[in-house]
C-alpha cells in the first residue's frame, strides 16, 4: 500500500473524484497536493505586457490554489496533507514533482478528451502516465 500520494488538483470534477478515489483507496497514505499554474493562456495584448497584470494574475492564481487545497483538506479528514504549488505546463510539473518527491504513486482525473480536441489540446493524463517514475491510476 501506498505510504505518499501525490494528487494534482485543478479544482474539476475529475480532479475531485480522484481526490475521493484516492481517500478511499490508500487509507493509510499521506497525500501531497500539487496545483500547477499553468501561465500559457494568461492573458493576450497588452496585457501581458503590463507587469501590474502579471502580479495581479499570479496573486489570483495563488489564491485560488489556497483555496482549492482548503476544500481538499476537509475532504480527505484527518489525514497528513502536504500542498505544493509550481509554474509551469501540468503534465511537466506533475513528473517533476514526483521526481523530486518521495512519493509511492499519482492518483489523478482525466478530462477523457478525444479525437481532434485530444490532438489539439494534448493529454496531461497521458503525458503523466509515459513519463512517471512512479505508478499512475487516472480516474474519470
Amino acid at each position: 500500500m501506498a505510504k505518499r500520494v501525490l494528487v494534482p488538483i485543478d479544482g474539476s470534477e475529475q480532479a475531485w473524484n480522484a481526490l475521493d478515489h484516492a481517500t478511499a483507496e490508500h487509507s493509510t497514505a499521506a497525500f501531497v497536493l500539487l496545483h500547477v499554474i499553468n501561465p500559457v493562456g494568461a492573458g493576450t495584448g497588452a496585457q501581458v505586457a503590463d507587469v501590474g497584470y502579471g502580479e495581479e494574475w499570479y496573486a489570483a492564481a495563488e489564491r485560488r490554489a489556497e483555496s482549492l487545497f482548503e476544500t481538499a483538506r476537509e475532504r480527505v479528514g484527518d489525514r497528513p496533507v502536504e500542498t505544493e504549488t509550481t509554474v509551469g505546463r501540468p503534465a511537466r510539473a506533475i513528473v517533476a514533482v514526483a521526481e523530486e518527491n518521495d512519493v509511492d504513486g499519482i492518483v489523478m482525473g482525466s478530462h477523457g478528451r478525444d479525437g481532434v480536441s485530444r490532438v489539439v489540446l494534448g493529454s496531461v493524463a497521458e503525458t503523466v502516465v509515459r513519463r512517471s517514475p512512479v505508478p499512475v491510476t487516472v480516474v474519470r
